[in-house]
């Protein structure tokens, strides 16, 4: 039956589905997995590296978590070029809101309005659905800390805490099971390398196929962005008993 109603993805099956956009969060789910939590003293993204070949080199840059502005970033889970084009449009999307009001703006209206944009590559005829999810974490006056979710369709939630790619279904019920409401950023950190080395296809965690970001406030107010060194995550998984120390010499 699906054959007759996949090719579009304007067209409706009679039970009522969208294959395409279906097919699409198919795709993320061949992804290397991203992990947010939300906590007292600010949002955790965790994302697992997929390394293809040993020949690759090693990307200097982040491959998993973005930043769009001073009080929001995101990690992303799906085709790459896809997450780019939306994240730009992202960072477009707060500097003119800056400009405008002269304040940051705030995080779910931000996320609105990039799903929006996603919610149209659904509904109109000769477009693909972007084949990306992304998980925002972010600071403002309004809400405080907040982490949201979305998929291809274009819709979105907020979390306290959330799982997209490669094995989310698995994660999502470790987190349920152990997330607590007054969990602090320490406990957030450990459960999401916890949860993240229960769900990784690769036996061994290890900083080169995982990357560590946090959004939190500083001692003086000023939201803050930190992505973890490889050094200070190796430290990390070793803290919480995720990786054994290097044996010495």
């Amino acid at each position: 039956m699906s054959r007759r109603y996949d090719s579009r993805t304007t067209i409706f099956s009679p039970e009522g589905r969208l294959y395409q956009v279906e097919y699409a969060m198919e795709a993320i789910g061949n992804a290397g997995a991203a992990i947010g939590v939300l906590s007292k003293g600010g949002v955790v993204l965790v994302g697992e590296k997929k390394v293809t070949s040993k020949l690759l080199q090693t990307s200097k840059s982040t491959e998993k978590m973005y930043k769009i502005d001073d009080h929001l970033a995101c990690a992303v889970a799906g085709i790459m070029s896809d997450a780019n084009i939306l994240i730009n449009t992202a960072r477009v999307q707060a500097q003119r809101y800056t400009f405008a009001y002269q304040e940051p703006m705030p995080v779910e209206q931000l996320v609105q309005s990039l799903c929006d944009t996603k919610q149209g590559y659904t509904q109109f005829g000769g477009l693909r659905p972007f084949g990306v999810s992304f998980l925002f974490a972010g600071w403002d006056k309004n809400f405080g800390f907040q982490l949201y979710m979305s998929d291809p369709s274009g819709n979105y939630g907020g979390w306290k805490a959330a799982a997209i790619g490669a094995n989310n279904q698995a994660a999502q019920s470790m987190l349920k099971q152990e997330y607590k409401d007054e969990i602090t950023k320490d406990e957030a950190v450990q459960l999401a390398l916890k949860v993240l080395s229960k769900t990784m296809d690769s036996t061994s965690l290890t900083s080169e196929k995982l990357e560590l970001a946090e959004i939190f406030l500083s001692p003086s107010g000023e939201v803050k962005y930190q992505v973890y060194s490889p050094a200070s995550l190796k430290k990390e998984l070793v803290k919480f008993g995720v990786t054994q120390p290097p044996a010495e010499a």
